[in-house]
């Protein structure tokens, strides 16, 4: 058996994923699964994850398509394209079902189940499946027939009442967190089952609402509504708790500094040279600073648009102050960062060659990140998995 200080220990590798995923959280969760060793094969209609489809898409001088955004989602699969409406693909791909240890699947509550796949159907036949179902509010809510996107998500979740700035419009997260949160949390939680003392014996259900996903992750802002009966509301980029700890105008950009408590505090007078600051009764303790921190900012960015952020990320830094510059991802992209701690990766993709990837972001002593598949064309698989997962 390998252990982890083999450098190609997967420890999913020998499980078998069925993914019914379309667009982000589905493909998100198989991927995941995939990069920690699952063999993920992605069944796909035949017109194919949407996703196939989303720009940008790079063509060949035979005139094939592929999209970057679906390569993006669906690296170490194998794609097998079926009609689930016709008898005998249907009939197939539940011999594959039947076959694996998980099947991860977010098409709306109910379709499979009409379909003869759903977990009731499969279970009654193969007795340890873990069977997760992604959805936009779960199969017991009284939403559970409604269609739900990422936007929709953000509004209702309250996430997108406390992003933005205090009286502003509605603004959204521009990363689609509804999606990728609930992809980590099905992929966490059919990770742990994998792993667990009955695996393969007991089946289970795992029902993963986009909703709930959100709403668990703004912990710190529902624990605030409890404890003071009042609703959080946007402040931009600052803290209700901390200030100074917000974005702040340079002379020429933006960046932002943290400074969570006293010691830091008096930091940021130091490397700001306001050692006046210190002594104003408004900025005594971190209660009071973060009660005037509207003013504490405007004396600050007098100080701040003097010099450049590079400048005030150099000093800040030299005085223990956590800081950085708000990045667009051209320039986070070419940080040493993510060139050091191994993140950037490229992958084979059909028609578009050798592109750019981030590879998986936790790392595991002594293993390689893990890209043995490119990401499929459309049914590529569809021979090839049927005859292996037969055996």
């Amino acid at each position: 058996m390998k252990s982890a200080d083999t450098p190609d220990y997967l420890p999913l590798k020998g499980k078998r994923v069925v993914e019914f995923g379309h667009v982000a959280a589905g493909p998100f969760a198989g991927m995941l699964l995939a990069d920690l060793g699952a063999d993920v094969v992605k069944v796909e209609p035949p017109a194919g994850d949407q996703m196939r489809n989303w720009p940008p898409i790079g063509s060949d001088e035979h005139g094939d398509r592929f999209s970057y955004n679906f390569t993006s989602l669906n690296r170490n699969k194998r794609s097998v394209v079926a009609d689930l409406k016709d008898p005998e693909q249907n009939a197939m791909v539940r011999r594959l079902m039947l076959s694996a240890d998980a099947v991860v699947q977010n098409y709306r509550p109910g379709v499979l189940d009409r379909l003869g796949l759903g977990y009731e159907s499969i279970e009654a036949e193969h007795r340890g499946v873990v069977f997760c179902s992604i959805s936009g509010y779960g199969l017991t809510s009284p939403y559970r027939d409604r269609g739900a996107f990422d936007v929709v998500i953000q509004g209702m979740s309250g996430l997108m009442s406390v992003t933005g700035a205090d009286g502003g419009e509605p603004v959204k997260s521009g990363v689609p967190v509804a999606d990728f949160i609930t992809g980590l949390y099905a992929a966490m939680t059919v990770s742990a089952l994998l792993a667990a003392p009955d695996a393969g014996t007991r089946s289970h259900h795992v029902d993963v609402p986009m909703l709930d996903c959100l709403l668990a992750t703004s912990a710190l802002q529902v624990s605030e509504f409890w404890g003071t009966g009042r609703a959080p509301k946007a402040l931009g980029s600052a803290h209700p708790r901390n200030a100074p700890y917000q974005a702040f105008r340079a002379s020429d950009r933006w960046f932002t500094l943290a400074a969570g408590n006293d010691r830091l505090w008096h930091a940021v007078c130091a490397a700001a040279e306001r050692p006046e600051l210190l002594d104003d009764p408004r900025f005594a303790s971190q209660a009071d600073r973060v009660a005037h921190q509207t003013v504490l900012a405007g004396l600050l960015e007098e100080t701040f648009t003097t010099r450049t952020a590079d400048h005030w990320v150099k000093v800040l830094s030299t005085h223990g102050v956590p800081c950085g510059p708000i990045n667009t991802f051209a320039e986070i992209l070419a940080d040493p960062h993510v060139v050091q701690t191994g993140l950037l990766t490229t992958v084979e993709a059909p028609v578009l060659g050798e592109v750019s990837d981030l590879a998986f972001p936790a790392r595991i002593s002594n293993a390689a990140p893990h890209t043995s598949r490119r990401p499929p064309r459309l049914g590529e698989h569809t021979t090839e998995v049927a005859v292996e997962w037969a055996s």
